[in-house]
């Protein structure tokens, strides 16, 4: 996805879901410990802040220059002073700036070379790795919250495009499979999806394969926590939500291999 109005209307849903999360919230549940580790739900709004803050009024000068990452964490500090009412108006204020920001540029803007948090991009794209951002952190505060979210529709379906991309990487060196071994991700619950990998001088994301030396099954969000690294891999073995036929050796090694990213 690189249309500037899709990208904009699924950014602006995940803005509304978390800005929406944030009105709910007791001052207990700010205090929550979130899925990322180290953080609390507190810290999850004043990484998303801290971002937000960061991007606002920067627009990269050449291919090769780089999102100002050193403001985000520079911003840290006062953020993580702020109290629970504090923190959700200066999340929403933000918002509202990047809304009127990201709607004034237009389709050439949108389109200008970047250097993305994964290497060369567009701004386009990088915007498709805010909605990543904004979607796995908003689980890093629902999922330990137990407030349910609707982890399908565009936004989860972009998330899982992330991951997808990374499938090579995650089969091939980190589950290592070897030329001719083949694995299909099929993928149920709120955003469907059948995702195949073979193994063919490398591994690499195919449109299908016939006879997958090992199927794994589990729902988009288990799915989703694995490769973000967000649970440990046992539990949702032990009780079943990542199964797998075929290959038992392979299929364990790939469950056990998922996360790419923290």
């Amino acid at each position: 996805m690189s249309n500037r109005a899709e990208v904009l209307e699924v950014l602006n849903s995940e803005w509304d879901s978390l800005i929406g999360l944030s009105n709910q919230l007791t001052p207990e549940q700010w205090a929550t410990p979130a899925l990322c580790p180290g953080w609390t739900v507190h810290g999850v709004y004043v990484h998303l802040t801290a971002v937000e803050e960061a991007l606002s009024k920067w627009w990269p000068s050449s291919a090769d220059d780089p999102p100002p990452f050193e403001k985000i964490v520079s911003g840290y500090t006062e953020l993580n002073a702020l109290s629970s009412d504090e923190l959700r108006t200066r999340f929403s204020a933000v918002v509202a700036t990047r809304r009127d920001e990201l709607s004034a540029l237009d389709e050439d803007a949108w389109s200008t070379p970047c250097l993305t948090p994964v290497g060369p991009g567009t701004y386009a794209s990088f915007m498709e790795i805010r909605v990543f951002d904004c979607w796995v952190h908003e689980r890093d505060a629902r999922v330990p919250l137990g407030i349910n979210g609707d982890d399908g529709g565009v936004p989860g379906q972009m998330a899982i495009d992330m991951v997808e991309g990374a499938l090579g990487y995650i089969v091939g060196k980190r589950a290592g499979f070897t030329e001719g071994n083949s694995v299909v991700f099929d993928i149920t619950g709120a955003a469907p999806r059948r995702l195949c990998v073979a193994v063919s001088g490398r591994a690499t994301v195919v449109d299908d394969v016939a006879d997958p030396t090992v199927t794994v099954t589990t729902d988009s969000l288990t799915f989703m926590l694995l490769a973000c690294g967000r649970i440990d891999p046992e539990g949702p073995i032990a009780d079943g939500r990542i199964s797998w036929v075929g290959d038992d050796e392979l299929g364990g090694r790939v469950a056990r291999s998922m996360k790419f990213t923290m």
